[in-house]
């Protein structure tokens, strides 16, 4: 069944800096940001064929222009044809899933152009608010990043894939703003010395993986994020000033309560760096900082 979707919605198409030949891309867990770069690449005349775990959001995914897939998968059929790899699914306390079932017909996959693996700035731990680039060493304090620096070793041990690997800031964008915690009353000011954040909206970062897909340069690891790191709480009370409210009340982090999900985002502080983005991939950003994304967002919400 693969086979002949893959068959009957290849289409030959223009590419952001030039013609592009038909290519097929297979999203791994297709979720937020591989949604967004699926937004791209469709119009394009690209075949883009994503995995979920939830068959109830397949005609969701079928009206975007993609074809679901049900996950897990057998590799070995999913990868005929497939140009490009896109790989969004979280490494477990046992490593990454999709190694565990995939590696081998990844590693002798015919036709593979690229492939990219999102991971996390988390991976390098805290600098106390220090700056970072792609040759900062790995350090990370955290379970969540220690598990990252073990997949992303595991990719990189898979010989001869045409590898890239996106070290992603917070990711925030269309759904994922502090609009919604503001307007229910809900959002507070975490309140923490030194604590600084980097982030990366979504369309940026879907920008930045096509731009990669159109010059590949396997081996390569890049930072995605903004121009604009910044403490949490000064985000907040710039969207409460661009929504007309005072701006949610401070607690210091020491008295919070928080899940030990929310706690541990805090547990790293850095500023991260993004210019090999746009020195290597020749990337423009669309939203360079948090004011500028924000006030897009909540003039697209009043549209």
């Amino acid at each position: 069944m693969l086979k002949n979707q893959v068959r009957g919605l290849a289409a030959s198409a223009a590419g952001r800096q030039g013609a592009i030949m038909t290519k097929t891309l297979l999203s791994l867990g297709h979720g937020y940001t591989a949604r967004a770069l699926a937004r791209r690449l469709v119009p394009q005349g690209w075949t883009v064929i994503g995995t979920l775990r939830d068959e109830t959001q397949f005609d969701e995914l079928r009206a975007a222009g993609v074809t679901p897939m049900l996950w897990p998968l057998d590799f070995e059929t999913a990868l005929e044809g497939v140009s490009h790899v896109l790989s969004s699914i979280r490494p477990d306390a046992d490593g990454d899933p999709v190694l565990r079932m995939g590696r081998d017909a990844l590693a002798s996959a015919k036709g593979l152009e690229w492939v990219g693996y999102l991971s996390t700035t988390g991976v390098y731990g805290d600098m106390d608010g220090g700056w970072v680039d792609e040759e900062t060493p790995l350090d990370p304090g955290g379970l969540r990043g220690k598990m990252r620096v073990k997949a992303e070793a595991e990719w990189q041990a898979v010989e001869g894939l045409p590898l890239h690997i996106f070290r992603l800031a917070g990711i925030y964008g269309p759904g994922r703003g502090p609009f919604a915690k503001l307007r229910k009353g809900t959002a507070r000011r975490i309140i923490k010395k030194n604590q600084v954040f980097s982030r990366a909206h979504v369309a940026d970062i879907a920008q930045v993986l096509e731009a990669s897909m159109v010059a590949p340069d396997a081996g390569r690891v890049y930072n995605v994020c903004d121009d604009s790191p910044a403490p949490p709480q000064d985000i907040l009370s710039y969207a409460a000033e661009l929504l007309g409210m005072d701006p949610p009340p401070e607690v210091a982090f020491e008295e919070a309560d928080m899940s030990p999900m929310a706690r541990s985002f805090y547990s790293d502080s850095k500023r991260v760096r993004n210019d090999r983005i746009k020195k290597e991939l020749g990337v423009d950003l669309t939203y360079p900082n948090y004011r500028d994304a924000l006030k897009a967002m909540l003039d697209a919400e009043q549209t």
